[in-house]
């Protein structure tokens, strides 16, 4: 068995412990929502903060590898509204939580451990150069989006409001939070102190499993629902369409090798519990949301090994 196919059976093994473990009732399914805060609060922002505050970013082209990344984005997040709406006859504001799942690539829980794995530190701290700017761009598009959807419908919120609830949203969050501190240490030519470097990295070094474990049992929390066909074919957006448009642009772009890969396989990757938060903060789309997270989760075993081989063929 190759290296990469063995990580990325390692990588999906840990998430299927964990359904299985609320599956057959070993663990309730209410014990992944605390693991799963305590990876998202405490190991990975710290993760992320020991990453900004030690990595070396020479040569990933961050402004080549955003736009070859959004671009991405904005292809599969049309395609996911619009089908949304003219293909499955849901409303407005459905459409925003169907392009926003086609688009969302769950790239902390699962993004961060599954690169780890499979591109070592390199590919962590290209990573990384994603992440910082992924969720405040993500969580502006769907604020702005859904806006757009309840003017349509005669209702919306002022200006002010939503750059509140953005500004707000993103400056309590631990992963924003790890990166800017991160960010500021090193700008500022900060260091740790030994006994704080091991306390550091005794949790972020935790980070990748728990989110994965954590993952698979929020999975069997929620499961798939109503709206089959429409959860499965966000999910073959998200899974190909998404990774495809990444391809597309890396190569016309001309990214190194290296960071074009990344690419790829963070656009490959399923949605996430990101996009289920966004439905039901709206209040609508979440079978939708739920379904695509479940069904591109079980897919992505086989589509992640796709793209990762025609990547390495491409690019080498």
């Amino acid at each position: 068995m190759s290296p990469i196919a063995e990580t990325i059976l390692f990588v999906f093994g840990l998430v299927a412990a964990g359904y299985l473990s609320g599956l057959l009732g070993y663990l309730k399914v209410e014990v992944g929502d605390a693991v799963a805060e305590f990876a998202v609060s405490v190991a990975l922002p710290l993760l992320l903060f020991r990453t900004m505050l030690g990595a070396d970013f020479h040569g990933a082209a961050p402004w080549a590898l955003w736009a070859c990344y959004f671009t991405a984005v904005i292809v599969t997040w049309t395609a996911g509204q619009l089908m949304t709406t003219r293909v499955f006859g849901r409303d407005a504001k459905a459409g925003v939580v169907g392009g926003v799942t086609a688009a969302f690539s769950n790239l902390v829980l699962l993004g961060i451990p599954f690169m780890l794995g499979v591109y070592g530190q390199e590919g962590f701290e290209i990573l990384s150069l994603l992440v910082s700017v992924h969720l405040p761009t993500m969580i502006a598009a769907s604020i702005v989006m859904f806006e757009w959807a309840s003017r349509s419908d005669g209702e919306g919120r002022s200006l002010g409001e939503l750059g509140r609830t953005f500004l707000r949203r993103m400056f309590t969050n631990p992963l924003i939070i790890g990166i800017l501190l991160g960010l500021a240490f090193r700008a500022l030519g900060f260091t740790l102190p030994a006994l704080a470097v091991r306390l550091v990295d005794s949790l972020a070094n935790v980070a990748g499993p728990i989110a994965l474990f954590a993952m698979g049992l929020s999975l069997r929390k929620y499961g798939v629902g109503r709206n089959v066909p429409a959860g499965t074919a966000l999910s073959a957006l998200k899974l190909l369409l998404m990774p495809a448009v990444v391809l597309g642009m890396a190569w016309l772009l001309d990214l190194p090798p290296m960071t074009a890969k990344v690419a790829i396989a963070a656009a490959a990757l399923p949605a996430g519990v990101n996009s289920y938060l966004i439905a039901m903060q709206f209040g609508t789309g979440q079978a939708l949301a739920s379904n695509a997270m479940t069904i591109g989760t079980a897919a992505a075993v086989g589509s992640t090994a796709m793209w990762l081989a025609i990547a390495q063929m491409v690019f080498g």
